[in-house]
């Protein structure tokens, strides 16, 4: 895999605010906004910033969270997952493994009927729908 490295004034300039904040400063868009949210269309899930392939619709699915939720990644290598003690708990946070960009948060035990039971959270912002 190729990595995308650019400088923070490049990466201004190529996303939008909304699309810096949460690729690059590790935001949040609010709940149920995302235009992925309950999206249903076949296709392959790419990261905005660089358009790496990170996931697939048949492994989407609706978690009711506010969120798309997957339940993997494409391939693990795409992803890098990161230990994250903000807000005073201990989450995982996923980042893209070319770019590395924020994409969302993994969660583990949720008891969604899922093959990993794995809510991968990420952000609709951070990413593009490559349709089938």
């Amino acid at each position: 895999m190729d990595k995308v490295e650019l400088s923070e004034g490049e990466w201004r300039d190529r996303l939008s605010a909304e699309e810096y904040h949460v690729l690059r400063q590790a935001g949040t868009e609010a709940p149920f906004t995302g235009e992925y949210t309950d999206t249903e269309t076949p296709g392959v899930y790419r990261c905005r910033a660089c358009g790496a392939e990170l996931f697939r619709s048949t492994a989407k699915f609706h978690s009711g969270c506010g969120w798309p939720s997957f339940y993997q990644p494409t391939k693990d290598d795409a992803v890098v997952l990161i230990e994250d003690r903000s807000f005073g708990r201990v989450r995982t946070e996923v980042r893209c493994a070319a770019c590395d960009s924020h994409l969302g948060h993994v969660f583990e035990g949720e008891g969604y009927p899922v093959p990993t039971d794995q809510r991968w959270c990420i952000n609709s912002v951070s990413l593009t729908l490559d349709e089938e």
